[in-house]
């Protein structure tokens, strides 16, 4: 897939913080009649792909029209507050081997239903359900080479979401949350995330059902997904740009700015608590990365490991710096995950550890935090990197 170069590596067993977090509330066949469902999705029809005994799905015209028209393509992958179309969705886009551009093509409709619609615009709460189902619906299926960077790009697009996930919740409030719901409470503190952007709906991947068998696990729809160079390099720049903008936004002492002691009495728990269980999940999500890789390096689905390095280089974007000061703008997750670039990446791309650190040194020099808060958020950081990494 291209040039480039570079390589990775980096565990505490408790997270700082962890136990006093609240649950979240987390060739070719003859011409076909093409069946509409009730949904005005089309049943795929199973042909033999060129060259291939193994039987093949074709992607109906009415579901490749779906990557051209976003609003048509929301309605047809939202499964609804009460997951009732759940089931639809799953099997309009579930499709073990796809005939021909079949794969690619669904990952561009699974892009037109979840993305948001232009840079600056936040996740509608449709939009937002979908991804919910998407993640859902492909977790636990094969998920086809093609269709790996369109959705390591609606990923991408959730990266707040997705990286806050920790493990499935039958308590949280639905497949996701109005931007009401996701806003913080009188302290100061949501479950879903520090600096969210007014506005926005928020996927809930915590949020299981197993009446309709939705239950999401991004953490393991990214492992199958990172077996592609290009979608690897999609989620990697998500995760670093995450960083930091998370960074640029915290106080001079690592701490949340928007922090409220109840009753403005400061309790037990100090405002740095949520920043180093962020940080700790950016770390980890990055760390993971890099154990996928090599993973699926020793298990054969990375033939070649450096030829994938190469790949994932040219598909990186570039290295992702924090503001010398602190901002207060709450962009949406989707211009988060797209930020500009800062300048080339330096050393080596696939070592996170490395890329984290330095990126974490310069801020906390720049912004003048003092040295023991610095040396600690680098320990959260490290450890979390050096654990999920293995």
């Amino acid at each position: 897939m291209g040039d480039g170069d570079m390589s990775a590596q980096a565990g505490p067993e408790t997270r700082p913080g962890r136990s006093a977090r609240p649950r979240r509330h987390w060739p070719l066949a003859s011409a076909v009649a093409l069946a509409l469902v009730a949904t005005a999705t089309a049943v795929p029809l199973v042909l033999a792909d060129s060259g291939d005994d193994t039987p093949c799905q074709d992607v109906p015209a009415s579901t490749r029209a779906l990557a051209e028209d976003p609003a048509a393509a929301t309605r047809a992958l939202d499964p609804g507050a009460d997951l009732s179309r759940f089931p639809a969705v799953r099997k309009l886009i579930a499709h073990e081997n796809p005939c021909g551009d079949g794969a690619r093509t669904l990952g561009a409709v699974i892009e037109a239903a979840t993305r948001a619609d232009r840079p600056g615009t936040a996740h509608t709460l449709a939009q937002a359900r979908a991804a919910h189902a998407v993640v859902a619906a492909l977790e636990s299926a094969e998920v086809p080479d093609g269709m790996a960077p369109g959705l390591a790009r609606m990923l991408a697009d959730y990266v707040v979401d997705e990286i806050r996930y920790l493990s499935p919740s039958t308590d949280a409030a639905g497949p996701a949350v109005t931007s009401a719901q996701a806003a913080p409470d009188k302290s100061g503190h949501t479950p879903y995330g520090r600096f969210l952007a007014p506005g926005e709906a928020h996927a809930d991947f915590e949020y299981a059902d197993p009446v309709s068998g939705a239950e999401p696990d991004p953490d393991r729809l990214i492992g199958k997904v990172a077996r592609n160079p290009e979608a690897f390099a999609i989620l990697y720049d998500a995760a670093r740009a995450y960083f930091a903008h998370y960074l640029e936004r915290l106080t001079s002492r690592g701490g949340d700015p928007d922090d409220r002691p109840a009753d403005g009495h400061r309790d037990d728990t100090p405002d740095t608590v949520w920043p180093d269980n962020d940080l700790e999940d950016i770390a980890e999500r990055i760390g993971a990365l890099m154990s996928h890789r090599v993973v699926h390096t020793r298990n054969g689905e990375i033939p070649d490991l450096a030829a994938f390095d190469r790949a994932v280089r040219k598909h990186t974007r570039g290295a992702y710096r924090p503001a010398g000061q602190r901002l207060t703008t709450r962009p949406p997750m989707g211009d988060i995950a797209d930020r500009p670039v800062s300048g080339p990446l330096s050393g080596e791309l696939t070592d996170g550890r490395h890329q984290l650190l330095t990126v974490l040194d310069a801020w906390a020099e720049a912004r003048q935090v003092p040295a023991e808060r610095a040396a600690a958020m680098e320990l959260v950081v490290d450890n979390a990197y050096v654990r999920a990494a293995g």
